[in-house]
């Protein structure tokens, strides 16, 4: 892309020289990104070292309800502290005098609160540092819908932006200024965009962010969904990364490609002649995550309408297989331009979606790619055609969040790394989506509102 992408936009994007307020971000169980505003001076004076107070609860709330589950053992008694990540601060591109800063969750300054999901990814990426000295590289791609609010006899409807097919240049057109806008923030805050295109849903876009070390992609991640939301909203639109706000039209995804690095050289990709252009230590990272793929779709996967995307024929990875650059698997490996061909570079997990906790998704990605590093598991043979015309050959994934909890019940190699405590408390929210959508057969339409 170049450099005068944004050149034109209609929503001039400010760089004050001083702020006013700080937006001070959390992500939690759920996926939500949530935040508490303080004026500046006292966020340096006071908040830099002391952090700001914040019930436990506030981990364990679900989709659709800021009510807490019964079980998690996150209550209204109790209160941790919000302590800011300075390395994060920026100023907010899409209005003026405010600036945001991501947060980590403390018991009391100096240590860290168990169910804090930056500090799981944390640990999980330490874990893989110091056994194997390997880092996870990641980079996503964010599907998302524009739409129209619309007033009709005193209630609001929402219509979709334009009703163009997948990369339709009159879509880009149409969506030019928000799209401009969009990369125009994306640069303030030190996000290189890769690409954007329009999707085959009606309104729909996906945005491809470059790849970087995956607490950074997580950071960039949780930013770039600001950014997405916030302009939308300049231009009068709602934007969404619900997995499914429509059932009649095209899921959402958020896909997430992971190679493996040691000393910043990719050593997921495998020499001439290795099997599958894959290193060894790729195959088996690869292996582990998909051996536990069925209890990973709890974390990637949260809430019940992620599997009204999940389904076949529809590009989002509903069966238990991977492929080579097989669109159809759940795990895709990935060649892209630049790459020596029959060389692989990353594979993509095509369940991960917009109401995932970026942090818990990668850590969950992490702890299994370790077990099969650990275990040296070994990759069964690709499959090369759409599974769902195999006739029964390869399994399903969950299809359902029942499902997935099941699987993750069965599955014991998080808790060692995750903690219980967090593990719990993510276990018993996604009992109560669970529940929360079985009472009401219309609940994930208010996850536009939310996502």
């Amino acid at each position: 892309m170049s450099d005068n992408f944004g050149e034109n936009s209609k929503v001039v994007f400010q760089q004050p020289h001083t702020s006013t307020l700080v937006r001070i971000f959390w992500v939690d169980t759920s996926g939500q990104c949530r935040c508490r505003v303080v004026p500046t001076n006292r966020f340096h004076d006071v908040i830099t070292k002391n952090g700001i107070g914040l019930t436990v609860a506030c981990m364990a709330l679900t989709s659709l309800r800021d009510c807490v589950p019964p079980e998690t053992d996150l209550t209204a008694t109790g209160e941790i502290r919000l302590i800011p990540d300075l390395s994060t601060l920026r100023t907010i591109p899409w209005t003026t005098g405010e600036e945001m800063v991501l947060a980590d969750m403390h018991l009391r300054p100096g240590e860290p609160w168990e169910c804090c999901p930056r500090e799981a990814l944390k640990r999980a990426a330490e874990a893989l540092k110091q056994e194997f000295n390997l880092e996870v590289d990641a980079g996503f791609e964010t599907e998302f819908y524009l739409l129209r609010p619309v007033i009709r006899e005193g209630k609001e409807e929402l219509l979709p932006f334009d009703s163009t097919p997948y990369c339709s240049a009159s879509a880009f057109d149409a969506a030019a200024p928000i799209l401009h806008d969009m990369f125009a923030a994306l640069q303030s805050l030190n996000i290189p965009m890769e690409q954007v295109h329009s999707e085959a849903g009606k309104g729909q876009f996906e945005m491809a962010l470059e790849h970087s070390e995956c607490e950074r992609a997580a950071d960039n991640l949780v930013y770039a969904r600001e950014v997405i939301r916030a302009v939308a909203r300049k231009h009068g639109l709602i934007a969404t990364l619900a997995p499914k706000y429509n059932l009649d039209d095209i899921g959402s995804g958020c896909h997430v490609h992971i190679s493996l690095l040691e000393n910043g050289v990719n050593v997921f990709t495998g020499t001439p002649g290795s099997n599958h252009g894959i290193s060894k230590l790729g195959q088996e990272f690869m292996a582990g995550v998909l051996f536990h793929l069925p209890a990973l779709l709890a974390f990637i996967a949260p809430t019940p309408n992620s599997y009204d995307r999940i389904q076949p024929d529809m590009w989002s990875g509903a069966y238990h297989c991977w492929g080579k650059e097989n669109r159809e698997a759940s795990l895709r490996t990935a060649c892209p331009p630049g790459i020596e061909d029959g060389l692989v570079s990353n594979f993509e997990i095509k369940s991960f979606d917009g109401c995932t906790n970026p942090y818990l998704g990668l850590a969950s990605i992490i702890v299994a790619g370790l077990d099969g590093l650990r275990n040296h598991l070994r990759l069964p043979p690709p499959i090369e055609a759409n599974p769902s015309e195999l006739k029964g050959e390869v399994k399903r994934l969950p299809k359902s969040l029942s499902e997935s909890l099941e699987a993750l019940h069965n599955d014991k190699i998080f808790e060692d790394l995750l903690g219980t405590k967090l593990l719990k408390a993510i276990t018993c929210v996604r009992k109560a989506e669970v529940e929360i959508y079985a009472e009401n057969s219309e609940a994930y339409k208010q996850l536009v509102y939310r996502y």
